[in-house]
């Protein structure tokens, strides 16, 4: 059975369900990296400039989206400024445990389906809960991969379910003759 819309699990319902030991089956988590690219001169302020990708809603997203938005945003940067160019990072992990009451499905299903309302549910995914404003990736590159890196973020964020704002956090003015 396919998984329901992201859609149903954007917005931020009541609290977080975070128990694992107490639910059987979690699905693991999809990402696979946080960390991309040149973490030793990033950790050191090596590189000049510093982008943010922020939200501009509280929403909650799923692992899956989160990963699709790392591996575009990498491939972008990676292809442009190369392994040691850059690097970027996730902020955020999905500790959130998605639920989802299973429902019948095919002929004659709208008058069986309706099923207990309320109902627990069966594990299938994880999502991370972010607030307005909170950082979800960042990319250290050169001033001279500004525009490209610019450009992953704005991949990434289109990977997201809630509009996304780019933040040069780091190295406004050296960029004042390269933009």
């Amino acid at each position: 059975m396919a998984r329901k819309p992201a859609k149903m699990y954007r917005q931020i319902k009541g609290p977080a369900y975070t128990r694992r030991q107490y639910t059987g089956g979690v699905p693991n988590n999809r990402i696979l990296r946080y960390h991309m690219g040149n973490r030793t001169v990033a950790e050191a302020n090596g590189f000049e400039v510093v982008l943010n990708l922020t939200v501009d809603n509280s929403v909650q997203i799923r692992h899956t989206a989160l990963e699709a938005a790392r591996m575009i945003s990498n491939a972008t940067i990676r292809n442009a400024a190369s392994e040691i160019g850059y690097a970027l990072r996730v902020h955020k992990y999905p500790h959130h445990v998605i639920r989802e009451n299973k429902q019948a499905t095919g002929a004659g299903a709208d008058r069986v389906s309706q099923g207990m309302r309320l109902s627990f549910g069966k594990n299938v995914g994880t999502a991370a809960r972010v607030k307005r404003g909170e950082v979800i990736m960042s990319i250290h590159t050169r001033p001279e991969f500004y525009l490209q890196a610019k450009d992953a973020l704005r991949k990434a964020g289109m990977k997201l379910p809630t509009p996304c704002t780019i933040k040069v956090v780091k190295g406004a003015e050296t960029l004042k003759g390269l933009v």
